[in-house]
């Protein structure tokens, strides 16, 4: 037995000399290096003076403008290329007509060509034409049967001008097959570009193909403005080159990892300072509404290229002397909390794992050194005690406070707890070093460096907010207006005789074609539903038709139903109504940079958004409510679009509202798009540094509790449970084994008190042995 505690104490002794992994030191230094890094980080980042000539937030609503033009480029061009393709499969599959017949319907309900014409493959004859003259010499015939033969293309005209031409074929049996053909210029379809900016289309090559935004030599009233003007072609021109090198490289690698959002190539562009104004342009090719995906459009290898020049900011955001100052503060700061850590957690506890060393060597001549805080303070109390009970007091007498009761356990067993007068213990030393941490991260994150409200935020934003949002009106007036353009054609396509078999097989096609349909169908004049494709039919049971071209189906459904109706020849009062998929109206509103997004009636009910929303609520606020009243006032031939900057009511705010404009089906409902964003969310040189100042705080409070958290999890909480043990041990319990949690200095003094318990336990049985003989003699 004596051998097998001998090997054991060896054991511990060995262990006990092993390097010490973790323990109380690491937390303490990686402190202590996080806040010199953090105070380096603060000096520098708030230290340098932040003069942007041209704010973050001012480039990148310049790239999400051209990525706005190319998004409705793309969708224009697909869109007519499949409106030409689904029109002549519905006249492959009726009876012959002839090729004047083809171009009257087709124009009458399209109404997007320049020129269109019907050509027989066979001979070359022109059988009809429509419009400006269509190039078809720069036709090969030959070639149409060959892969990729009726892909669009563009075709350079002799005045300089560039036109696409699209292609369908026209096949009756036993009739000659004939080739739709139409010719239109590569416009924006209505992009807002305001007064200063000029937004054009590019090829591969760099060549511009078309422009908007550049006054016509007739309209330029002075010398000063032609010269601006010439400046401004030049700049456009090697902008359009710089975009097409930038256009050939992968989409995925253009962008930062995992930043996401517009499929296609995009960015910003800065020229030289002109009179103390700034070109800025933004980029962007035309990408497939999918990824991986591609089009008709996004063949053509075409780009957009939006030009804008901007006045810069001369003026300096903040002084260096702050971040140097709140370095300074750091770095003294956390100086007084390293060392509060150092001098009453971190030595003191090195001190005890020496001194319990020294005990379990034999040397018990000299009194332990007792800390003055904490648990290590009861955990010195408890070695001087042991260290007293091995020269040979009892656990009673080297007790700190009154003498055991009677009926004790004494060296025996488990002898009662004691009550003991704590002080400061060290989860309040950690405390204190924490709010020594917080008194220099909190009002970093809270109070100072604030941007108040007048923060200047650049007219440029302001006025792309509006654009962009009219922009985006227009987007969904057009997409409303194609899908009852597709509704009339399909109407007059079916005509007056044909069976619900066909109607059903009609509107089967058009929906597989068009993904904007929720279902489609036919109505009665009684508002009996003769055929019906996709889901099923919103409309009232019973009602005839509806008269308005579009209209909303009710306003009690979870979801607004809306709905275009167009009437059937010969039928007298029957329709084809599609109704529209309410995702497809909110997918269309998903763009960056706008903020909250939505679509509203006349009555300024909430019909779809670019996020959650219920149908038929009211805008977020009355403010709201009445700019977007305002807006729709009439203003000369009608409302205009507008924008505002509110500084009041919680900060900085901008809002936009655009109604619907122009003409078609969707004109008379009356709607309007309204986006608004907190400025404080845009990269302005005034929110960037409050937010490295908030970032500084969060990181100060971030090294704090992870570094103090690490301090107690891995080193106070044993701390205090081995405290306890310790006592328990000096009070006279001989039979708790100590075990350590940690190979540190918690879990070297634990192993040490092992040995003195064994020791002690050795010493009583030497002491119990004479007297167990002398009772037996």
């Amino acid at each position: 037995m004596a051998g097998s505690s001998a090997k054991r104490r060896h054991k511990v002794r060995k262990r006990a000399d092993m390097s010490l992994l973790g323990g109380i030191r690491p937390p303490i230094a990686a402190l202590s290096a996080l806040l010199l890094a953090l105070a380096a980080l603060t000096a520098l980042g708030l230290g340098n003076p932040q003069r942007e000539p041209l704010p973050e937030a001012v480039l990148t609503s310049q790239q999400h403008f051209a990525e706005d033009g190319a998004i409705a480029l793309r969708a224009s061009l697909d869109e007519s290329i499949t409106d030409l393709n689904r029109t002549a499969a519905l006249f492959n599959a009726g009876d012959p007509v002839s090729a004047d017949t083809v171009l009257d319907k087709l124009g009458s309900v399209y109404q997007k060509w320049r020129g269109s014409a019907v050509v027989e493959i066979k001979s070359g004859k022109l059988l009809a034409a429509r419009g400006e003259n269509v190039p078809l010499l720069a036709i090969d015939r030959d070639k149409l049967a060959d892969p990729g033969g009726l892909a669009p293309r563009m075709v350079r005209l002799k005045n300089g001008e560039t036109r696409l031409l699209t292609f369908a074929l026209l096949s009756w049996e036993g009739q000659p097959q004939q080739l739709l053909v139409t010719s239109n210029s590569l416009k924006f379809p209505g992009v807002s570009i305001g007064k200063f900016r000029v937004i054009a289309v590019v090829d591969s090559g760099g060549q511009i193909l078309s422009s908007d935004g550049i006054p016509a030599p007739e309209k330029i009233p002075s010398d000063t403005v032609e010269e601006e003007v010439k400046q401004t072609k030049k700049q456009l021109r090697s902008f359009a080159r710089r975009s097409a090198e930038k256009a050939e490289q992968n989409p995925v690698k253009s962008k930062e990892p995992g930043s996401g959002g517009f499929l296609g190539v995009s960015g910003t562009m800065t020229g030289p300072r002109i009179s103390g104004e700034r070109p800025v342009a933004g980029y962007a090719s035309l990408a497939a509404p999918e990824a991986g995906e591609s089009t008709d459009a996004t063949s053509l290898g075409l780009s957009v290229v939006s030009l804008v020049t901007v006045p810069e900011n001369t003026s300096r955001v903040n002084s260096p002397l702050f971040g140097l100052l709140s370095a300074a503060a750091l770095l003294l700061i956390g100086a007084l909390a390293v060392t509060l850590l150092l001098g009453t957690v971190q030595r003191p506890l090195i001190r005890l794992f020496l001194e319990s060393r020294r005990l379990t060597r034999g040397d018990l001549t000299r009194p332990v050194t007792v800390p003055r805080f904490g648990e290590t303070r009861r955990l010195g109390q408890a070695l001087d005690r042991l260290r007293r009970q091995l020269l040979g007091e009892t656990p009673e007498a080297t007790a700190d406070d009154a003498p055991a009761p009677a009926g004790g356990t004494g060296g025996s067993g488990k002898a009662p707890r004691r009550r003991r007068g704590r002080r400061i213990g060290t989860r309040a030393l950690l405390a204190a070093g924490g709010i020594l941490l917080l008194v220099w991260s909190a009002p970093m994150m809270l109070l100072l460096n604030r941007a108040g409200d007048s923060v200047v935020v650049p007219q440029q934003i302001v006025n792309d907010q509006r654009e962009r949002t009219d922009t985006l009106s227009d987007r969904v007036r057009r997409a409303l207006n194609e899908g009852h353009a597709d509704i009339v054609s399909v109407a007059t396509l079916i005509g007056d005789k044909t069976e619900p078999d066909a109607m059903t097989s009609v509107l089967e096609r058009t929906m597989r074609e068009h993904p904007r349909y929720e279902s489609m169908y036919v109505l009665s004049p009684e508002g009996t539903v003769l055929a019906e494709a996709g889901g099923s039919p919103k409309h009232p049971a019973g009602q005839k038709p509806g008269e308005e071209p579009v209209a909303v189906l009710g306003t009690d459904g979870k979801e607004p139903r809306i709905a275009g109706y167009a009437e059937l020849p010969g039928r007298d009062g029957a329709a084809v109504v599609g109704e529209f998929r309410v995702d497809f109206l909110n997918s269309l509103l998903k763009r960056p940079g706008l903020g909250q997004i939505r679509i509203v009636d006349a009555d300024r009910r909430v019909l779809g958004s670019n996020t959650g929303y219920l149908a038929f609520e009211k805008l977020p606020s009355k403010r709201l409510d009445s700019f977007v009243a305002g807006t729709n006032q009439q203003v000369g031939l009608s409302a205009k679009p507008s924008s505002v900057l509110y500084r009041t009511g919680g900060g900085i705010q901008i809002a936009a509202a655009a109604p619907f404009a122009g003409g078609g089906a969707a004109k008379s409902l009356g709607w309007t798009v309204v986006s608004w964003q907190p400025a404080s969310g845009l990269a302005i040189p005034e929110y960037s540094a409050q937010n490295r100042t908030v970032l500084a705080g969060l990181l100060g409070v971030t090294a704090a509790v992870a570094c103090l958290g690490w301090l107690h999890i891995i080193v106070v909480r044993p701390l205090r449970d081995l405290a306890d043990q310790a006592e328990a041990l000096a009070d006279g319990d001989r039979r708790t084994v100590l075990y350590p949690r940690h190979h540190d200095e918690v879990g070297a003094i634990a192993r040490s008190l092992e040995l003195l318990r064994q020791q002690l336990q050795e010493q009583r049985k030497r002491d119990g042995a004479p007297s167990a003989l002398a009772g037996r003699n």
